[in-house]
């Protein structure tokens, strides 16, 4: 069995470098053929919304948006239900492709069978 990796970004723009760090590692993982799962919590989930990623920049690193796109495009990309509702973030403003669901559902993943969970 094919093992698949969950990924949980608590860091947005305040942390750039563990922020981009952990859409690093979730498009590199995509590329090597993994399953990735990358939930937007806290201050990343700013990122579910149009034009975030696009606006984050780091010098020396991989262009946010470009990451995001990539997971995006192969893997699943959740934003929580608990940090949406605290800023205000409804299923009509997230980048079409982001599903909002909660800590059961992230249970359910990391709990499966042949998943590592990294939380960055």
């Amino acid at each position: 069995m094919a093992r698949s990796l969950v990924i949980k970004v608590t860091a947005g723009a305040d942390e750039p470098e563990r922020c981009n760090q952990a859409f690093t590692v979730a498009a590199a993982a995509l590329a090597s053929g993994v399953p990735v799962s990358l939930w937007l919590t806290g201050e990343s989930a700013w990122f579910a919304l149009p034009g975030r990623a696009k606006d984050f920049s780091l010098p020396h690193a991989a262009q946010l948006g470009d990451l995001l796109d990539t997971v995006l495009a192969v893997g699943k990309v959740t934003l929580c239900t608990q940090c949406a509702a605290r800023r205000d973030i409804t299923v009509d403003d997230v980048i079409e492709g982001v599903r909002i669901a909660g800590a059961p559902t992230f249970v359910e993943e990391v709990l499966g069978e042949g998943v590592q969970a990294l939380v960055y």
